[in-house]
């Protein structure tokens, strides 16, 4: 992947995402797919060619690739990489990882999830993401965000649905939660079901 300058996250946080992998589990790295998603995934909601925007050690990826699904998942962290590969191989699992910045994508995808990847950006990088998601979402994206709570990177209501309106539609927005390490119970978080609206 070619030399990127660092997000907002990574000045505030002073360490590359790579480095949250390093020496242990990061805080958002649970060993299990969010609750929300593995609804979601049972509900049938995830179809076509999947694509796990920010993936990290793979979880929600290798949850749908389980269910017979074609999926991505991409992040800019080469640990979290070859953390989900490992996953996918001793899993027996077909999934495909790839060391990817979600600021640029490529490709086309007929479901696209994000978990815990749109709340980290500062404005203008939720403009570029949200940009780069157009470019590649045929069908319908998944949102799993902060809400807002006492956490590093809390989200307006009024926040995501603005990023999210010129070729979007948000067919659903509910409260839900993130389980973190550090808060097992979870965090109040938005699960937002939003569709490409294009013409």
């Amino acid at each position: 992947m070619p030399e990127r300058p660092p997000t907002s996250h990574e000045q505030r946080a002073g360490a590359s995402w790579d480095a949250s992998y390093v020496g242990g589990p990061a805080p958002w790295d649970i060993d299990r797919p969010q609750p929300a998603f593995a609804r979601l995934a049972e509900e049938g909601a995830f179809t076509g060619a999947v694509l796990d925007a920010g993936c990290g050690t793979g979880e929600h990826a290798l949850l749908l690739a389980a269910r017979g699904l074609s999926v991505l998942g991409v992040d800019v962290a080469p640990t979290a990489i070859a953390l989900a590969r490992e996953k996918a191989a001793a899993r027996g699992l077909d999934a495909e990882f790839q060391v990817r910045d979600a600021l640029h994508l490529e490709g086309a995808f007929d479901t696209v999830l994000d978990c815990g990847l749109f709340h980290t950006f500062d404005a203008a990088e939720r403009r570029a993401y949200v940009a780069s998601l157009a470019a590649v979402t045929r069908g319908r994206l998944f949102v799993l965000c902060f809400g807002e709570a006492d956490v590093p990177h809390p989200v307006p209501e009024a926040e995501l649905r603005a990023a999210f309106t010129d070729g979007w539609h948000i067919a659903s927005l509910v409260p839900d939660v993130i389980i973190t390490r550090f808060a097992p119970a979870g965090v109040p978080a938005w699960l937002a079901t939003i569709e490409r609206s294009i013409g």
